[in-house]
This record gives structure tokens, sequence and C-alpha cells, in this order.
């Protein structure tokens, strides 16, 4: 995998954080744990993005129909059984 060698400036509390983490065993140097925190903001950012996903695709449906949770639980418990043993 290529790299790109970046330079980036933080305050004195972050770089404190980041050494403490260092120093905790949680990573080996600081590229270790900037490129972790980069994969994690990654990760939530495709969550949020499927989440808008799902609503934009709820919204599109059509219009809304009546819920009846009492017939739901019926319906489910028909579907597959009572769930007593």
């Amino acid at each position: 995998m290529r790299t790109t060698r970046k330079t980036i400036t933080v305050t004195d509390k972050q770089d404190a954080w980041i050494k403490a983490q260092i120093k905790a065993g949680e990573f080996t140097n600081d590229s270790e744990y900037i490129r972790h925190l980069i994969r994690q903001d990654q990760s939530s950012r495709s969550r949020i993005e499927a989440i808008r996903a799902a609503l934009i695709e709820g919204e599109q449906s059509g219009e809304p129909r009546p819920f009846d949770p009492e017939q739901f639980k019926q319906e489910m418990r028909d579907r597959h059984g009572n769930g007593t043993a």
C-alpha cells in the first residue's frame, strides 16, 4: 500500500493524550494512533450514510400505513410460536 507523509499540528493537550495512548501500549507511535482515528471516522461515517440511505428509502416508499402493535405481535406468535418451551 502506498503511503503519503503528512505533517499535522496538535495542541499540547492533544499531544499529551497521544503520548499517553502510546505509553499505555495501545499504539506504537503517533502515526498508528492517527490512522486508527481515521479508520474509526471512516467507519462511523459509513454507518451514518447507511442510516441516511435507509431513511430516504423509507421516505420514498409511500404513504405510511396504520400500524397495530397487538395485531403484529399476534401475527408473530402465529408465525413463530408463543415463545414458551
